[in-house]
């Protein structure tokens, strides 16, 4: 918990000679969390709370989620303070990278690890996740896996045709909403461009900054695929390696704060009903921290209801997850 981990935190700041702050998004299967816009009013009381600076060290886990969101919370930090670094205790994904190039430095423990940029379009829009038990969770939209879809269909099964290319569009819109393709259009360029305004701060070499962008945003082939500490310097980003001390101190945060999410328990439903049909639940999916200003957490509560329905050939139970609040919420105080 925050009161456990604050020594940490102050360790932080004094090896770093900077002002820290905790942003970790929960990756709990079946109950994950991801960046949003929602981060920001949050971030910006804690920052008030700092005040301007000289250097502000951000600690961020996460796998990714909205890149406007990313975009506009490293504008928000860096009006703040004069340099800012990132500290990645293990996975920093898609939009989480992409809040790495606009730092100063980037500092990866062994286990650290980077991830394409090429954005996933997430809106209301897309298709819902099948059988989760969180009834607004949809499927990620990759605008690399789009494009890769419509090449393939032109190199690899030869259709070139106007008629035929046509046909290919109008079934893939039968999956995914028309407009939630024109984002992904949208997107594919955005992403570029806001990559390479953000590695103005990285002082990388002005030769390198296309090819950066470049295997960030589709050469790396795969979203899944991870850029350890090694190949992001050979990229030409500015990392860090930590000392063994510090190391120790980042690694006690993250496990810290992995334990009090549950990241490594799948979220059931069963389970947290038992035996009972009914039961009320808490879940705490991200948080944002630091020893100005306290913690910040995004909790989901609700009822889980399971009930017991008749059906031709037998009995079937049906989950219902009666969802009373999901948002941002003050918990502790510095």
């Amino acid at each position: 918990m925050f009161q456990q981990r604050k020594d940490n935190y102050k360790k932080i700041e004094e090896k770093r000679g900077s002002k820290l702050l905790v942003y970790v998004t929960s990756d709990r299967p079946n109950i994950g969390a991801q960046i949003s816009s929602d981060i920001l009013s949050p971030f910006t009381e804690h920052l008030d709370k700092i005040g301007d600076v000289d250097k502000i060290s951000l600690l961020i886990y996460t796998r990714g989620g909205n890149t406007l969101a990313a975009w506009s919370l490293v504008n928000l930090i860096r009006s703040f303070c004069k340099e800012l670094e990132v500290i990645i205790p293990f996975n920093c994904h898609s939009a989480g990278t992409l809040i790495s190039l606009g730092s100063n430095k980037i500092i990866m423990t062994k286990q650290a690890t980077l991830g394409p940029i090429d954005p996933s379009v997430n809106g209301p829009l897309n298709p819902s996740i099948p059988g989760s038990p969180d009834p607004n969770s949809k499927v990620p939209v990759s605008v690399e896996f789009v494009d890769s879809y419509l090449q393939m269909a032109q190199k690899e099964l030869g259709i070139k045709d106007e008629q035929g290319l046509s046909n290919i569009l109008i079934d893939l819109t039968k999956h995914i909403h028309p407009l939630t393709l024109g984002q992904v259009y949208k997107s594919k360029s955005q992403i570029q461009m806001l990559a390479k305004k953000l590695l103005a701060h990285h002082e990388v070499e002005e030769q390198n900054e296309d090819e950066i962008i470049k295997f960030l945003c589709s050469e790396s082939g795969s979203h899944d695929y991870t850029i350890n500490r090694k190949e992001a310097k050979n990229l030409g980003l500015n990392i860090e390696k930590p000392s063994m001390e510090l190391y120790r101190i980042i690694k006690d945060i993250y496990d810290d704060i992995e334990k009090e999410l549950q990241m490594r328990s799948p979220f059931d439903p069963n389970i947290l009903l038992g035996t009972s049909n009914q039961n009320s639940y808490q879940l705490r999916r991200a948080l944002i921290e630091s020893i100005d200003y306290g913690t910040d957490v995004f909790l989901s509560e609700g009822t889980i209801i399971r009930q017991v329905v008749q059906q031709q050939g037998g009995q079937r139970a049906i989950i219902q997850d009666n969802r009373t609040f999901e948002g941002w919420k003050r918990e502790n105080s510095n």
